[in-house]
């Protein structure tokens, strides 16, 4: 039995059944989101979702292929005190175990899928939703899946929502939506808060948006949901009236900027630009120990191999408290303060 930050409750749990389980803020929002009177678990693994589940429905069918991970999500079922739990032991995609489900309001499925892989690909994911959704055709045609949310928009094949979730700041998850479940073609969702952004228009594009090259007063982090949802025309037209451009620093960090000071929910760090210079390392030393700085946070493209060797040029000797982060774009560096 094992207890993680990201639980309710302690968990009874195999060796890998934690490091697959989704973490509670998440399965309470997907429990409510998808709350309905019967449910179809595929896939249920420790039931760290099944529990939320059957907490919003009147009745769950939790199916899982291994006998070990079905035996703990009885305790953990048992655990939470609920009993209106159906567990079902099997291949989801077998005839017996399908003849075994009635007519439901929903099915769920989290497929298994390597723990690394080179590229993430929804046909890699086990069982393969179109699979799925053609064996359980006849019980629903309300389908939500997990899918790995590496996965951009584009290489998702099928008519559904796709909703990028976010935890406290991280990309988490990405939800598959069919069915009446589909409510847009792409949504960001930001938790704890539940803080949800879909397209109001689908002919905004990232190319209408105000690019500069030279940022304003403040940088602004995107939420990573924001990113892949690719909704950063809908959150920049929240903004509106605050002249917030883009603002491309390099291929991993898409920025926004201004010279206003924004407050936006799916902003996940705010930052004041201090100063900008060159990139030589011992040029903005000096202008830090003047400054009263003390360590810097490398936010640009470095060598790994030489990132220490800059970071430490760039703390030489410095005795503040206070921290920056440095960007760069080009050959010109923004040293920043998180606000």
């Amino acid at each position: 039995m094992t207890r993680k930050k990201n639980f309710e409750k302690q968990l009874y749990s195999d060796e890998d059944g934690l490091r697959f389980a989704t973490p509670w803020p998440v399965a309470a929002y997907r429990a409510k989101r998808l709350k309905c009177s019967s449910l179809a678990d595929i896939s249920c693994g420790i039931g760290g979702q099944t529990v939320y589940f059957a907490r919003q429905c009147e009745i769950v069918y939790a199916i899982e292929i291994s006998p070990t991970k079905l035996e703990l999500a009885k305790k953990n079922c048992k655990l939470f005190g609920l009993d209106n739990v159906e567990f079902i032991c099997g291949d989801a995609l077998s005839q017996d175990v399908i003849d075994q489900i009635p007519e439901v309001d929903i099915v769920f499925s989290d497929p298994a899928r390597a723990a690394a892989e080179k590229e993430r690909d929804i046909d890699n994911l086990t069982p393969h939703i179109p699979n799925v959704l053609a064996a359980y055709c006849g019980k629903t045609s309300n389908f939500a899946f997990e899918a790995p949310p590496q996965l951009p928009p584009e290489r998702i094949p099928f008519d559904c929502e796709l909703e990028y979730l976010s935890l406290n700041g991280e990309l988490n998850r990405l939800d598959l939506y069919f069915g009446k479940l589909k409510t847009c073609s792409r949504s960001a969702m930001a938790l704890p808060g539940a803080v949800k952004l879909y397209p109001k228009s689908e002919s905004l594009k990232e190319t209408d948006m105000n690019s500069t090259s030279k940022p304003g007063k403040y940088l602004y982090e995107p939420d990573p949901a924001v990113i892949k949802a690719e909704l950063l025309p809908e959150l920049v037209a929240e903004m509106h009236n605050q002249n917030v451009e883009l603002f491309k620093i390099d291929d991993k960090r898409l920025m926004l900027t201004s010279n206003n000071a924004v407050e936006h929910p799916m902003i996940k760090n705010t930052y004041r630009i201090v100063f900008n210079a060159e990139f030589i390392p011992e040029n903005i030393n000096k202008e830090l120990k003047k400054r009263g700085y003390g360590k810097v946070l490398l936010r640009t493209e470095v060598d790994p191999a030489k990132y220490w060797d800059i970071r430490n040029r760039l703390e030489r000797n410095l005795k503040g408290d206070r921290k920056v982060n440095l960007f760069s774009k080009g050959i010109t560096s923004y040293i920043c303060e998180k606000i």
